[in-house]
């Protein structure tokens, strides 16, 4: 890890910017390699991640192991994070406030890691990274271009424990990210949507 992002997870574990850090055990800034083709961002620590203070160890955790897995990944190999980093209480969905406060790190965390792939975790997370006009359901699977990267919006693994049939999404879904991995390693990315200065989508292959 580097000296700045180092910093940055310093300055993350003794955060006060919003209420969630008075209910925290341990804040969770993240981790990963700097230089991680791929970026995973969820939502925020549940109940396993606050008393340890790493991201994605619960159940949810369990079934992103696995989904790395069928597409030749290891944790090891990806960074990954969430959109706050304080556990919201009793998992409620964070607040629009908490996401704001906590936004600054998630972008610090952006630039440097690098990542040229990111995967948002469910509708808070994507709507963080693409814009609150998008949801988990209309747009899981389908990669775009922004913010000079790929991103690869997916549901999060907590949503396939709550509904089974979401699973065999989540795998045909992360299938993408493997062939993303080898278009991201060649100049051409003409077959990703992009948006323009005004913030439009345009139509792509994916949908």
């Amino acid at each position: 890890m580097s000296r700045e992002l180092e910093a940055v997870h310093s300055e993350i574990v003794t955060c006060t910017k919003c209420e969630l850090h008075k209910g925290r055990r341990k804040a969770v800034p993240g981790d990963g390699p700097v230089g991680a083709m791929v970026m995973f961002v969820g939502e925020g620590p549940g109940e396993k991640e606050d008393q340890e203070g790493r991201p994605f160890v619960g159940a949810a955790g369990k079934l992103l192991t696995e989904l790395l897995a069928s597409v030749g990944l290891e944790r090891s190999q990806v960074f990954i994070t969430n959109i706050v980093k304080c556990r919201p209480p009793n998992n409620r969905a964070p607040r629009q406030g908490e996401i704001d406060a906590c936004n600054p790190y998630l972008e610090d965390q952006i630039r440097l890691v690098g990542s040229r792939i990111l995967c948002p975790l469910g509708t808070p997370a994507i709507r963080t990274l693409m814009g609150a006009e998008y949801s988990a359901g209309q747009v899981h699977g389908k990669p775009v271009r922004m913010r000079e990267r790929t991103i690869l919006p997916l549901y999060h693994p907590a949503a396939a424990l709550y509904d089974s049939s979401l699973k065999d999404v989540m795998f045909r879904d992360i299938r993408i990210l493997k062939q993303l991995i080898q278009e991201e390693s060649q100049p051409d990315t003409s077959h990703l949507s992009s948006r323009d200065e005004n913030g439009e989508k345009l139509l792509q292959k994916w949908m």
